[in-house]
């Protein structure tokens, strides 16, 4: 994951995946700060994933990315793409 890269404010170059991992984890923890349990920001992230999505993706496009993430949602099985 995480071909793209950005530049950090501190000069560092880091993946798209470590960028927004960043900023998962300090809504987590702002979350956590204010009594909100994880799967509630999660729930919120994921909409917020979907509203960009929607900004120029059909809603096929879209079900086929959350599909693919649910077809692969069991870290020990095989990747669904590479299943026989």
């Amino acid at each position: 994951m995480g071909g793209i890269h950005a530049e950090s404010e501190e000069g560092i170059v880091m993946s798209t995946y470590q960028m927004v991992s960043r900023h998962v984890e300090a809504a987590l923890a702002e979350g956590a700060g204010q009594g909100i349990a994880g799967d509630v920001v999660a729930r919120c992230l994921l909409s917020e994933a979907i509203r960009i999505f929607r900004l120029g993706r059909s809603n096929d496009d879209i079900a086929a990315e959350l599909t693919a993430a649910i077809d692969n949602l069991d870290e020990d099985a095989p990747l669904s793409f590479i299943r026989p």
